[in-house]
């Protein structure tokens, strides 16, 4: 089998803090020997286990870079047992376009796993992350937002699993992220993600959904800083006190495809709920009108097919045949 062309100038034995990069080389028409360059810091002090955090899967997200550019510029590990890897824009490409998918390939990173070593840019950069840093970590940490497309209630998340015990694990993990809402998702294409590939490998893996509408506020980025530390906190890795709301965060769930409402009518986009309220199944979600002529013929309601808090909705007010117009999360008792 091919090996991954990536090669890291960080040595992941090595105590310390590094700085460096992974490079993938990459000919192309403006650089003969030219290569993708993806900043990587590594902290490492002793024996203890591993995370890997990674920010900018989807190059339009940003609280994960911020985050994790912040992060990185720490000077002292002395509180500090075991070893980070942090990548705060994993899918380097995309980012530093401010594109969901890659512009070398047009591919979505988050669809592409387990990768391949001899594929495209993307497929290569998911190819090294399943076979060489996922397999070094006990607990990985991947930051996400709603991208230009999308707007959340900023939450933690992460999946029912087969194994019980890891999805015991990975829900205090969850937990102890300490966003405003934790959420029990169901991905409705969740084969090639990464979540799946790593829950598979037996990781502990969390997600998050921190806003989105391509930009951020102070507030979402600070879920995220904090977030960061906590999630260190509850692994062992950092010392320190997990830290947020003293009532913890809203519990939700996605039970089933029913917690999506797609659109099946191009047009204007007239939103008749907000994110975070409240709807039982039948309530009016939305107006979609046509955009084509004026006429007299009514626009098509949408009404919710979930009972639940509205958690994610879909930015752009003009919307396409199959795009995401609301998701609802089910409100779970405590």
């Amino acid at each position: 089998m091919r090996s991954n062309p990536i090669s890291s100038s960080i040595d992941f034995d090595k105590d310390g803090i590094q700085h460096g990069f992974l490079t993938l080389p990459y000919s192309r028409n403006d650089s003969a020997y030219g290569s993708v360059m993806i900043p990587i810091t590594q902290f490492k002090r002793g024996d203890g286990p591993t995370a890997l955090i990674t920010g900018a899967n989807h190059g339009d997200e940003y609280e994960g870079p911020i985050a994790l550019f912040n992060f990185v510029g720490r000077t002292d590990i002395s509180d500090i047992h075991g070893r980070i890897i942090v990548i705060p824009a994993i899918n380097y490409p995309a980012f530093t376009v401010g594109s969901r998918v890659s512009p070398i390939d047009n591919v979505n990173l988050n669809r592409t796993f387990p990768g391949r070593p001899n594929g495209t840019v993307t497929e290569v950069i998911a190819d090294y992350l399943i076979q060489t840093l996922v397999p070094l970590a006990d607990f990985v940490l991947d930051i996400h937002s709603g991208g230009k497309t999308l707007d959340f209630l900023p939450f933690a998340g992460c999946h029912r699993l087969e194994d019980k015990e890891l999805e015991r694990r990975t829900e205090a993990a969850t937990d102890a992220f300490q966003a405003p809402y934790k959420v029990m998702m169901f991905d409705i294409d969740a084969e090639n993600m990464f979540d799946t590939q790593v829950e598979n490998m037996g990781k502990v893996f969390v997600t998050t959904e921190l806003g989105g509408g391509g930009t951020t506020t102070p507030q979402t980025v600070g879920i995220a800083k904090r977030g960061v530390d906590n999630f260190l906190i509850h692994c062992g890795i950092m010392d320190g006190v997990v830290s947020g709301k003293k009532e913890g965060s809203i519990a939700l769930d996605m039970p089933d495809p029913s917690c999506y409402i797609f659109c099946q009518h191009p047009g204007l986009i007239e939103p008749c709920v907000s994110l975070g309220d409240t709807v039982v199944v039948g309530d009016l979600m939305a107006k979609i009108h046509s955009t084509d002529r004026t006429s007299s013929v009514a626009p098509i309601e949408y009404k919710a097919t979930h009972s639940g808090i509205v958690i994610a909705r879909q930015v752009p007010s003009i919307a396409k045949m199959g795009d995401c117009l609301y998701v609802i999360g089910e409100i779970v008792e405590v």
